[in-house]
């Protein structure tokens, strides 16, 4: 039975949804501001798994904007959802089942508001994309060390929303570790603005790292302020085959003892990611012949000259010497570097023209990696036959655990087990001491699975900021935090 306490809560965070007075008053405080039509875009995930609901989209070109929409929004009790580059892969940025909400586009914060190259920071708005920073920074003769394969498309408010990660982290951090201060607005329309790039501050709370990987809850955030860092002047990248991920354990091993802050990443790719590139794409040529069962990218690179490719190879063939690895391709050029992280980047798309049962990130202890892949795997045939591609950031355990149908059935016809494959690869990571999200945060989809297998003083801390950030529930409700209102 409900307290007085509990239903007085719920009734005053009952949320409306967004109509005609609201429009109007969008339209006088914040004028200039674009209502769009609310397109599909806006309702779908890139993988077409999932259809948000329609809204009011607003399309705001300043700060000042999304604080007057916050505000209005707050006062009408609206639903804000935070949108994107739409790139995320948990359903953060798609509203289910609230009444009609004020769907917030950031693509019009696109500006690059200040370049710093003596400091090593940028400082940009939301909605510009990782692409854009990216080319900034090389204009700078920089370096945005953020790697992921959609940054043409994902967004950097989107990248915080969720703490990105990508490929660099083994090296660079997460996207929590490459920014110095953010621009919110909170749920009131109140601004603040952290945008000092001070690398120490420790005047009271931080915010900063509060709002980061909060998925637009507790603020929407609207401008970053971002570290460089040098090119690499002398680097070297190669592609290695193994025969089991074990070896590639060992391998990070070896190129951690010799290149321990200079590994910039260490990635694992699987045979069946190759046979999916090969199925869908007529002209892609296998890197090796015959094929390898498993291959690690390896990225290595100094802002001095330390002759590595002359110290990866006497690497590489003390690997050979002891079965670690079987054969290896470096990238001689700027030209075959990039050639060589296309085919890792590729394979998230192959993937997807594939069509998955069901994906998974995940992250796992380095020692416990290899008995979760085999256990996993016979979990999994004992629910139906599968191919697996599990592949990603080996250097920092975080995997990419996809599960895909036989060869010639469509995923669709597996629709039903998806559920039940779901739960068998989630049981296996908690029984090995891993996170059922590593880098693609929590969002909508895994909300409720977050709520069911998490420490009650975990839920209720983040409960208590939730309510004292945005009492009445309005900003991304349902997102990360299961909401507690109806419509």
């Amino acid at each position: 039975m409900a307290t007085d306490a509990d239903e007085g809560a719920s009734n005053d965070m009952q949320l409306n949804p967004a109509g005609a007075e609201l429009l109007d008053n969008i339209k006088s405080a914040a004028p200039g501001s674009v209502i769009l039509d609310s397109e599909e875009r806006y309702r779908t995930d890139p993988r077409q798994r999932r259809n948000g609901q329609e809204g009011l989209v607003v399309a705001p070109k300043s700060v000042a904007q999304v604080a007057a929409i916050a505000s209005l929004c707050n006062q009408h009790r609206v639903a804000l959802v935070p949108f994107g580059g739409g790139t995320g892969l948990v359903g953060g940025q798609l509203a289910y089942d609230l009444p009609r909400p004020c769907i917030l586009s950031l693509e019009r914060l696109n500006r690059i508001r200040e370049v710093n190259p003596s400091a090593t920071l940028v400082t940009v708005e939301a909605g510009c994309t990782l692409q854009q920073v990216q080319a900034v920074a090389t204009d700078k003769a920089r370096v945005f060390p953020l790697s992921l394969a959609s940054k043409g498309s994902c967004q950097i408010g989107g990248n915080l929303a969720t703490n990105a990660g990508g490929s660099n982290v083994i090296r660079y951090g997460n996207m929590r570790h490459l920014c110095l201060g953010i621009e919110a607005v909170f749920a009131d329309g109140g601004v603040w603005n952290g945008l000092s790039g001070l690398c120490k501050d420790n005047r009271g709370f931080d915010l900063r790292d509060l709002l980061i990987g909060s998925e637009g809850t507790l603020a929407i955030m609207t401008a970053a302020c971002l570290k460089l860092v040098s090119v690499p002047s002398d680097r070297v990248v190669f592609l290695a085959s193994l025969a089991h991920p074990e070896a590639g354990l060992r391998l990070l091993e070896k190129a951690r003892l010799r290149f321990d802050s200079i590994l910039s990443a260490f990635e694992l790719i699987s045979r069946v990611g190759i046979d999916f590139l090969m199925e869908t794409d007529a002209d892609f040529h296998a890197p090796f012949d015959p094929l390898p069962d498993w291959m690690v990218l390896v990225d290595i690179g100094s802002e001095c000259d330390m002759e590595l490719s002359e110290r990866v190879t006497d690497m590489l063939e003390e690997a050979v010497s002891e079965s670690v690895i079987g054969d290896a391709i470096f990238a001689s050029s700027g030209a075959q570097i990039e050639s060589l992280w296309s085919l890792r980047d590729s394979i998230p798309a192959a993937n997807r023209r594939i069509g998955a049962v069901a994906s998974h990130d995940i992250s796992l202890p380095l020692d416990a990696l290899v008995d979760f892949m085999t256990d996993c795997e016979a979990a999994l045939a004992a629910i139906g036959e599968f191919r697996v591609n599990c592949f990603g950031h080996l250097g920092d355990g975080n995997l990419h655990y996809n599960v895909f149908p036989p060869r010639g059935v469509n995923a669709v016809e597996l629709a039903g087990l998806q559920e039940q494959v779901r739960h068998c690869v989630y049981e296996t990571v908690r029984s090995f001491g891993g996170s059922t999200s590593a880098e693609h945060g929590t969002g909508r989809v895994l909300a409720e699975e977050l709520q069911q297998f998490s420490d009650s003083a975990y839920m209720g801390a983040m409960a208590a900021i939730k309510a004292a950030l945005d009492p009445h529930g309005i900003l991304n409700p349902g997102a990360v935090l299961t909401h507690p209102f109806g419509s």
